[in-house]
């Protein structure tokens, strides 16, 4: 046997060993070894010490499972103080990236206890050596180790035979027979570092070091205090005395829902965006909110006593596959009990805001409630409601019968997606549905509903039969994909008249105005025609211009006006004979781009539908808007408000005029989309954090006009969320998706390993979510990306925050204890992409992503 493939043990180094194997092997199968391999072969002397090592293993189990954490931050604080030392820096604690050592792949040779020990310290010395000394580059994939033969069961039994352990001159030799206990040590190694995972979950303050460490979907974060701070981990933060009311919403829903337009007699327009219903008063410029719901609003009805009001919503976040409990479906859930993200109808006051009646709350509707109508003949004691379930169920309700209403009856309405439903006007007990390949009509009799689909007979079937309309004699219209208009007389499931081919594509709405005409829309000829109601000839016509998008939704506005709502999610107003003007404009795909003006009360937007818009938040209007060629992320004004750089899914970037609205310079960095871009606080630099994991870094001249490229800061191992600069302009500090937040010198791009030496940095702002300012905004146990967004109040008192379940979060600032007390603010539907305070810190704006609607809260 080769002398280097000998373990050797004696008396002097028998403590020190049996750390040593501890590390890699459970004390239990360090115990089993040395009785049942050595006691046979060693003297009395040796058999006794081992004995009493047995018992102190078996007595110290927890404190020899802390050994390996304790050693390996002893080792980590070692090489932190050499890279220090070797920088002539001061840092001693460990970076912000904590060392992850690689799996370990046991050798089949026996290595040498004191080469073990001095290769296991080289190997994690050298790692944070290498870390805290130059920026990380991005590493291959580490090989899977391989998983080691399963052992046979005499082999895990013990190691009794000569031929697993040999003794030499009374030194212990191991063979190679030494593996077949691989398995077991694994698992025994396995359970371990589970153990050992739950116990650091938790939040530490080191107070001799000055760090915060906390935990990010199980990743250790660090973070410094500053200097002077007097920390309390288990400090308890109040809410900030401030709060926020909803003072503007910008947006309305029109690229997928219908019907959703109506005019009050109060004056005021009522539609919806996101989780609010908006209540707008276009003369005073005033708007109103109804917040009760707590998802996607999806459908809307107003009652005929015009006062009050139904909406219904989309399931909540946790609730959207399947939400509808299997017991409500057999009739045996209990609404007390049921969660308000189920998806259900809320009747409300439309004077007082208040909510009169929640319908469905046991779990009776699946998916959402996309389509609802009160009953007209009997002045509107029934509601019907439809689902966006596989069977798409059709209900009727009784809703005035106490706080949750009382469902009359249920039917299957359909396997394909029903789009309407409404209650005839003069037929109290008739129901006409239409959607994909039908029309039905139902007759409620003795609490069950009756089917009758409408016959197309010699007519071309349509794909989809997409509005409908009854007219003061009863007959109903239709119009449908193939831009027909079919009339079914009343009690009729038959047609008796069609106008076939009226528009190109779809009509998506149909209405009869107060002066008896009938209005069609048209979806893809943007088109809107009048027709005289009785002879059925057309009698004028107006096109919608095509960046309003097509027709979705037709209302009788005030006097002889018209109100449009449009696919583009734009609200119009007009009449055939003048020009149709937007009265509600926003954006149509996912947001993510907000920034505010620096010295006025100005804001802008820009998203994938790649729309910018420059929005007065005093006025609640657009200034101006403009299309890109390619969908936009991010946004950011100079600081002398001449310019502003747009950041876009292409790896473009590009800047444009304030005045001019004409860019003035691009340039594509990478490949990847610019998650972030900043100026720096004296206009000088411009940063753009991309998702190809860099920092691209760009001196400014010529009042933001002019660019030329300083560098690139690399060493993020995943693409860049956040940044902020110093107030000094000299640095920047940033965060990534994999949870790191790491310092540069914005000069020469290089990165500031040494942490601790940026702690009593002043930064201008707190974009950056993970930072020790911010760290409060995190609930314990997060997985690092419940929260989207940061900002801090100019006054620096107050921090807002963007989260992954519709909710804006008001905090004190600093905000430096985990679960930090908060004010949350529901709303958005959506995740919360982005939140900011204007210039002077009296309203704070709210993006969210797939509701694309902008929320500006006042201040209080």
């Amino acid at each position: 046997m080769r002398k280097d493939k000998v373990w050797t043990l004696n008396t002097v180094d028998m403590h020190l060993f049996g750390r040593l194997i501890n590390l890699v092997y459970s004390p239990v199968t360090l115990a089993r070894f040395l009785k049942d391999g050595m006691l046979d072969h060693e003297n009395e002397e040796l058999r006794e010490r081992v004995s009493a090592l047995e018992k102190k293993v078996h007595q110290n189990e927890d404190e020899m499972l802390c050994l390996k954490s304790a050693l390996a931050d002893a080792l980590r604080r070692i090489a932190s103080l050499e890279s220090g030392r070797t920088a002539g820096l001061t840092n001693n604690v460990l970076p912000s990236k904590p060392f992850k050592p690689q799996p370990r792949r046991v050798s089949s040779a026996p290595v040498s206890a004191a080469d073990s020990r001095s290769k296991r310290a080289g190997s994690v010395e050298q790692a944070f050596v290498t870390r805290d000394t130059a920026p990380p580059q991005k590493r291959a994939p580490t090989p899977t180790p391989k998983a080691p033969p399963s052992p046979s069961p005499t082999s895990l039994k013990k190691w009794s035979s000569l031929s697993s352990a040999e003794f030499q001159g009374g030194n212990l030799q191991m063979s190679r027979s030494f593996q077949s206990v691989t398995c077991l040590t694994d698992k025994t190694r396995a359970t371990d570092r589970k153990a050992m995972a739950h116990r650091r979950k938790e939040t530490t303050f080191n107070k001799e070091e000055g760090y915060l460490r906390m935990y990010l979907r199980g990743r250790p974060v660090t973070l410094y205090a500053p200097t002077l701070e007097e920390y309390d981990l288990a400090k308890k933060e109040d809410q900030p005395p401030q709060s926020l009311k909803l003072e503007w919403v910008y947006g309305y829903r029109g690229r997928d829902c219908r019907s959703n337009v109506h005019l009050l007699p109060t004056g005021e327009t009522v539609y919806f965006v996101a989780g609010v219903v908006v209540l707008y008063n276009v003369e005073e410029q005033i708007q109103r909110h109804y917040l009760g719901h707590t998802d996607d609003v999806k459908c809307l009805a107003v009652h005929p006593d015009k006062i009050t009001i139904a909406t219904g919503q989309v399931a909540g976040h946790d609730n959207k596959k399947s939400s509808r409990p299997k017991s409500a479906q057999h009739g045996k859930g209990d609404p007390s009990t049921a969660p308000d993200h189920l998806p259900h109808v809320r009747v409300w006051n439309s004077v007082s805001l208040q909510t009169l009646h929640i319908l469905g709350l046991g779990g009776d509707f699946d998916r959402a409630v996309c389509s609802i109508g009160f009953s007209k003949a009997d002045g509107g004691q029934l509601l019907c409601a439809v689902d966006e379930g596989n069977e798409h169920t059709l209900s009727v309700w009784e809703w005035q019968k106490g706080e949750k209403g009382h469902k009359i009856t249920e039917t299957k309405s359909s396997t394909e997606p029903v789009v309407a439903s409404e209650f005839h006007p003069l037929d109290a007990n008739t129901i006409i549905t239409c959607g994909k390949n039908q029309i039905t009509f139902w007759t409620l009799e003795g609490g069950t509903l009756g089917k009758k689909l409408g016959l197309f007979e010699k007519h071309e079937k349509p794909k989809f039969v997409l509005c409908l309309a009854i007219a003061d004699n009863g007959d109903v219209f239709t119009g449908d994909s193939n831009g027909n208009i079919f009339i079914w007389p009343r009690g009729t499931n038959k047609i008796s008249k069609a106008l076939t081919g009226v528009h190109e594509g779809g009509i998506f709405s149909l209405l009869f105005t107060k002066d008896g005409h009938l209005l069609s829309g048209g979806g893809k000829d943007r088109r809107i025609v009048q027709w005289d109601a009785t002879g059925l000839t057309q009698t004028g016509e107006v096109e919608i211009p095509e960046h309003y998008g097509a027709v979705r939704t037709l209302t009788q506005g005030k006097g002889n006006m018209i109100v449009v709502g449009s696919t583009r999610n734009v609200i119009l107003q007009g009449t055939l004979e003048l020009n149709f003007n937007p009265i509600v404009q926003g954006h149509v795909d996912e947001l993510w781009g907000l920034a505010v003006h620096p010295n006025q009360h100005q804001f802008l937007t820009c998203a994938y539908d790649k729309k910018v818009f420059l929005w007065d938040a005093l006025s609640h209007s657009a200034v101006w808007s403009k299309e890109l060629e390619v969908p936009a992320h991010c946004a950011c004004f100079h600081p002398d408000a001449q310019v502003v750089a747009i950041g876009t899914q292409t790896a473009k970037w590009l800047v444009l005029d304030l005045t001019s609205r004409e860019p003035v310079y691009s340039h594509t960095d990478g490949n990847e989309q610019i998650e972030c871009a900043e100026y720096s606080p004296d206009g000088k630099y411009l940063a753009l954090g991309s998702r190809d994991n860099h920092i691209y870094v760009y001196s400014v001249d010529e009042e933001g006009k002019k660019y030329s490229r300083v560098g690139k800061c690399q060493g993020h191992s995943s693409f860049v969320t956040h940044l902020d600069w110093s107030a000094d302009s000299q640095y920047i500090q940033s965060n990534s998706g994999d949870y790191e937040l790491l310092f540069w010198n914005a000069s020469s791009c290089k990165q500031i390993t040494a942490s601790s030496s940026m702690r009593d940095v002043q930064w201008a702002t707190s974009y950056c979510t993970i930072s020790f300012n911010t760290c409060g905004i995190w609930p314990e146990g997060a997985d690092g990306t419940d929260v989207n967004g940061s900002s801090r109040a100019h006054k620096a008192d107050l921090l807002a925050s963007a989260d992954d379940y519709g909710k804006v979060n008001l905090y004190r600032y600093p905000s430096t204890h985990i679960e930090a007390g908060h004010r949350a603010y529901g709303g958005h539907s959506s995740h919360v992409t982005a939140v900011r305070f204007l210039h002077d810190d009296s309203r704070l704006l709210s993006t969210g992503g797939k509701d694309a609607g902008i929320l500006q809260w006042e201040i209080l």
